[in-house]
């Protein structure tokens, strides 16, 4: 049995570098670079003696993180939750 009739799927093929067909990842790609944006825009990476950053790559997996545990408004879930079926549980989990 087709692979995409278990699971109820279509198979689209696109071409290459179409930002239409690759909406998603092209959602994405915007969303993070708006953190990152943000992220540096606000100060909060740690600056060294010369006033500049130099490792803002070093905190993108805590971006990654904060846009994989947002609520998205589209699904009214978390993207973990989408895709694995729960929520990572968070340090601040114990607290409660």
């Amino acid at each position: 049995m087709n692979l995409h009739k278990l699971l109820g799927t279509k198979l689209s093929l696109s071409t290459a570098y179409h930002p239409q067909t690759v909406g998603l990842a092209e959602r994405m790609i915007q969303t993070l670079e708006n953190m990152i944006r943000r992220f540096c825009a606000y100060g909060l990476e740690l600056k060294d003696s010369d006033g500049f950053t130099h490792d803002w790559c070093t905190r993108i997996p805590a971006l990654e993180l904060a846009y994989e545990i947002s609520i998205h408004a589209s699904t009214g879930k978390t993207p973990e939750m989408l895709e694995k079926g729960w929520d990572p549980k968070l340090p601040v989990d114990t607290l409660k």
